[in-house]
């Protein structure tokens, strides 16, 4: 079997691959003892590189990693070349647009301002609306925008809405659900063609075994 380097996004994506490919009987020790670094050996098949989920997707598409975990939020925002395997089902939240409690952000006719650190699923979204606005990347915490009325509203992952309530925000309308995926590079699915497909098939049994909810 050919030794096969996977990508995963830093943090609770990380978490949860390294949960799932323990599931499945890899031995991550080397991943949850890591320290300060950032490539480590998975079993005897198996090599992690551990990244930034914008970067994630740029190594799978330079080939330098087979594969990927990388949330759909990323995939949507930055696109790229290669093949999206399995929709992993963790890391669950979605899209949304959100602006001040009780302030209708779509009424009017003149251009809106709308503050994201998404700004291609922003400019999509409102352009499917047929709605004219300016597009503004805030790196931060893009809360901060209506309320310091730099923007009408924003463009953001929702998980719970604490923090956009604790804010005096609130949804205004969903764009669509995100998850965590399994990405594969074009060419190391014929290179690797075994080895990719008996993993995707341990990681679907697993999933098909865990309980929903």
């Amino acid at each position: 079997m050919s030794k096969i380097r996977i990508a995963l996004t830093k943090g609770r994506l990380e978490k949860d691959t390294v949960q799932l490919l323990q599931s499945i009987g890899y031995d991550c020790t080397q991943v949850m003892e890591k320290g300060r670094r950032l490539i480590l050996p998975v079993g005897d098949d198996m090599e992690v590189v551990l990244a930034k989920a914008a970067d994630v997707i740029t190594y799978v598409e330079h080939g330098v990693c087979d594969l990927g975990v990388v949330g759909k939020d990323t995939i949507i925002e930055a696109g790229g070349n290669f093949y999206e395997i399995i929709d992993l089902g963790f890391g669950k939240c979605r899209f949304a647009v959100a602006g001040k409690v009780g302030e209708d952000v779509f009424s009017g006719f003149g251009t809106k301002t709308i503050a994201t650190k998404y700004p291609n699923v922003a400019r999509r979204h409102f352009e499917a609306r047929g709605m004219d606005v300016n597009i503004i990347k805030i790196e931060g915490s893009v809360e901060l925008a209506p309320l310091l009325h730099l923007a009408d509203a924003i463009v953001d992952i929702v998980e719970t809405g604490s923090t956009l309530r604790e804010n005096g925000l609130e949804v205004k309308e969903e764009i669509c659900p995100i998850s965590a995926r399994l990405i594969c590079n074009i060419a190391s699915m014929k290179l690797h063609k075994d080895s990719i497909e008996k993993l995707v098939a341990e990681i679907e049994t697993a999933l098909n075994n865990t309980p929903k909810g």
